[in-house]
């Protein structure tokens, strides 16, 4: 069982990441936790495992829950026995079968005598067939350290789990592994995910703010459509206060009309009479006085009606205030960029695909490059992109302008400021304000524009090379995009497909979210 109260985390530098936040996990539980980027979602995690600890506020944690980090690189020097930490009992294992029958020894062993084979039956588990416990994780690809995580379930079989973007890297086949895992089992299960298909195994999703959760008892389709049913309540109560303030301000505009003309009347009346000077002085500040008066009332009552409406266009989502659009490429649908004929590279003396590869990317294409993990989709974008060349067969190439965003980002150049990166973008010679007015678009304040890149989390990075790309004065003919959805959140997997839907130019992906690959139209695919 899992119990928070009051929980509060703030950062060294004094900022508040989220307050008073309640939570109760009841054995059993399974609960997705989302939350756009920068609610804390990882560091309340992190919180819970017990890595990091409340600034303010109580946690309660019965058993200590098995955790499995999003970000892995401070393990890359360690082994797989390490990480499973089972390296002790391994070697006191080695060393009893070795003769050196010390107390010690027996006593790290715990009489596990199968554990070297419960280790690889683990790893088998989820399709690490034959890997070594003594490889380093630094040796492995990104999917096979997430399996070597998971395998610690089916080894030391936790009661409580606490998952962290767990379906990241995974190929198709490790994916449905997972899946299956999450319907099917009955531990106490807390985790974190933008993987539409992984939420929707989940029957409660708990949606994480700065200043509390919100629990919705089902899985991430309904959260989904009582978000819709909270954003169209939202939308009504938009137009039904925009209404109200173009009355008001109909009001304000009659109503001083109308004691203009009752001041003109008054005046001639006030001439007609003969009055002394001094007495129509006064009548004249009285008569001001009281325009005065009407005005700042109506006044008050506007500003009243647009704090309201201010406040209400604040709770939108982020997303419904940005605004999209690329400009053309400037070549024809259908135009052929990319052939390939007989096409194989050798990767250790030996061809990397069992069949060589044939197939023509045209002009408005979109296309997506699946394969297991290790098939080599990454060396058929640098083929396609000209920096492999072939050892068989042929890739004949078209000259047009492209962009690759790989999982690093390494078109990104790190020590520019966020400013300084959209503004070498700028071939057009747009005016600052210009660049910033894009910036702002896509979500970059004013607060963020001398942020360093290398600062920016990887929603905070695809958003700023997709601003970038909208700065360019001509789109690129073809954007290639390798696991564009792994490690950004919900909502800027929403920004991304938006975006992606404005572009009318060829895209090639490669990425195992359905759900992304679904919405953005994907028509084509290359198996490997």
């Amino acid at each position: 069982m899992i119990i928070l109260q009051k929980a509060t985390y703030i950062h060294p530098n004094k900022e508040v990441l989220f307050q008073d936040i309640n939570l109760v996990i009841n054995p059993k539980d399974k609960i997705a936790l989302i939350g756009n980027n920068g609610t804390g979602k990882s560091t309340l995690l992190k919180i819970i495992a017990g890595e990091l600890g409340l600034s303010a506020g109580q946690l309660s944690r019965d058993p200590k829950p098995y955790y499995i980090p999003q970000l892995m690189e401070q393990y890359e020097n360690a082994t797989v026995a390490q990480v499973l930490h089972v390296d002790r009992q391994l070697k006191a294992l080695a060393d009893i079968v070795a003769g050196q029958v010390s107390e010690q020894n027996f006593d790290i062993l715990n009489d596990d005598w199968t554990i070297e084979d419960r280790c690889h039956q683990a790893l088998a588990d989820w399709g690490l067939h034959d890997l070594s416990l003594y490889h380093t994780l630094g040796t492995l690809s990104g999917g096979q350290k997430t399996k070597v995580f998971l395998a610690g379930i089916s080894l030391h079989e936790p009661d409580i789990l606490l998952m962290d973007e767990p379906s990241n890297h995974l190929d198709r086949e490790g994916r449905k592994l997972l899946y299956d895992f999450v319907e099917n089992t009955n531990k106490t299960l807390l985790l974190v995910s933008h993987d539409r298909d992984l939420l929707n195994r989940m029957p409660v999703v708990a949606e994480l703010r700065r200043n509390g959760i919100s629990l919705y008892g089902g899985n991430y389709e309904f959260y989904s459509a009582q978000k819709d049913i909270e954003r169209r309540a939202l939308d009504s109560d938009i137009k039904s206060q925009q209404k109200e303030l173009q009355k008001a301000k109909e009001k304000e505009r009659e109503a001083t009309e109308r004691q203009q003309r009752l001041n003109a009347r008054g005046k001639k009346k006030q001439e007609k009479a003969g009055l002394p000077k001094i007495v129509m002085n006064g009548l004249r500040n009285k008569a001001e006085g009281s325009t005065s008066k009407l005005k700042s009332v109506h006044q008050d009552k506007l500003a009243d009606i647009q704090q309201g409406l201010q406040n209400l266009r604040s709770s939108l989502p982020d997303i419904d205030q940005m605004r999209f659009g690329f400009n053309s490429s400037g070549l024809h649908v259908g135009k052929t960029l990319v052939e390939t004929k007989n096409l194989n590279i050798k990767i250790k003396g030996a061809p990397l695909w069992s069949t060589d590869l044939e197939f023509r990317i045209r002009h408005g294409d979109r296309i997506v490059l699946e394969g297991s993990n290790g098939s080599g989709k990454t060396t058929l974008i640098k083929l396609i992109l000209g920096k492999l060349e072939p050892d068989k067969g042929e890739v004949f190439r078209t000259d047009f302008k492209s962009i690759y965003v790989d999982q690093d980002y390494s078109i990104m150049h790190v020590d520019l400021s966020v400013y300084e990166m959209a503004q070498s973008f700028n071939n057009t010679a747009l005016q600052e304000h210009e660049i910033k007015i894009r910036l702002s678009r896509f979500l970059f304040e004013k607060e963020s524009w001398g942020k360093p890149c290398r600062v920016l989390s990887g929603g905070e990075k695809m958003r700023l090379l997709l601003c970038c790309m909208n700065i360019s004065s001509q789109a690129p003919a073809m954007i290639i995009l390798d696991e564009p959805t792994n490690n950004i959140d919900i909502q800027n997997i929403a920004i991304l497909t938006s975006v992606i839907n404005a572009y009318e130019g060829t895209l090639v992906v490669v990425s195992h979210d359905r759900c992304f690959l679904d919405e953005i139209n994907i028509r084509d695919r290359v198996l490997l």
